[in-house]
């Protein structure tokens, strides 16, 4: 018989055998028990798969849980870390919007100050225009000033000698027509240089009046200097002439306040206005 037809017969008579057979059962069992593992050892064996499996979803539930326990944790953390990172946003939002405000105030104040600084310097462009035009014009009122000091200066001077020279011829006149009065008017030269210092002419008024000898200074102004000029020129008339003066007498419409001092200390009479001088002065 061939293999595959005892083979097939095989299969076909076998399972009603082994029902039938318990020893032919026993045989094939034994016979297949190094490849096959019998059912007590398979639920065994699979009672430490199920075991090793319950033990291993366990471990693995409790990984699970864990590792979930610290993405929870780690979710915690970053959600309070974007928190703070949305309340640190917010707030440089805040300082940035601040800021761009403030900017905007300094650029505004900034433009004003340029406008303000462009007006100054127009102000001071004008200003200084503005100066230079007054300081020409003070040098043009300066210089017509000097001009007219030097002209009044000089019209005052020939107008106190013409003055001085028209008081005292009108007062000679006076005195010598109307009243019993001799006027001299004296010019003698100092060899010497007593009275200026240096050797020069010196001018005197001399008024004789019943034998008393007065000298006398008609000047349109005396200052301290004059009033001591004075005394000098009558102290050497009175050497000249061998003679003491009874009186020294200034007439002048001006006359210094220290020029008064001194006229006091010296003995000179002052007279600074017409009314002043006295009465018997003019008697016969």
């Amino acid at each position: 018989m061939e293999t595959q037809q005892l083979t097939r017969l095989i299969k076909q008579e076998l399972p009603g055998i082994l029902q039938q057979n318990r020893e032919m059962r026993e045989w094939v069992i034994k016979l297949t028990k190094e490849k096959y593992a019998d059912r007590e050892e398979m639920e065994s064996r699979f009672d430490r798969i199920l075991d090793e499996l319950r033990r291993d979803r366990e471990e693995n539930t409790r990984r699970w849980d864990e590792q979930n326990r610290k993405w929870e944790e780690q979710n915690r953390k970053w959600y309070e870390q974007n928190r703070k990172w949305e309340e640190q946003n917010r707030k440089w939002y805040d300082q940035n919007r601040k800021w761009e405000e403030q900017n905007r105030k300094w650029y505004e104040q900034n433009r004003k100050w340029d406008d303000q600084n462009r007006k100054w310097e127009e102000h001071n462009r004008k200003w200084e225009a503005n100066q230079a035009t007054i300081e020409a014009m003070l040098k043009e009122i300066q210089a017509l000033s000097r001009k007219h000091e030097s002209t009044i200066g000089a019209l005052g001077a020939r107008w106190g000698l013409r003055t001085e020279q028209s008081f005292r011829n009108a007062l000679k006149g006076i005195l010598t027509d109307s009243f019993d009065v001799e006027v001299i008017n004296v010019t003698e030269f100092d060899d010497e240089g007593e009275v200026f210092g240096r050797p020069d002419q010196v001018k005197l008024d001399v008024i004789i009046l019943n034998g008393t000898l007065i000298l006398g200074e008609i000047k349109s102004s005396m200052s301290k200097s004059d009033m001591y000029t004075f005394e000098r020129k009558a102290r050497l008339y009175e050497k000249r002439h061998k003679r003491k003066a009874d009186r020294l007498l200034v007439v002048s419409p001006m006359v210094d306040d220290q020029a008064l001092d001194v006229a006091r200390k010296l003995g000179i009479e002052v007279y600074s206005y017409v009314e002043d001088v006295p009465p018997e002065l003019f008697e016969v």
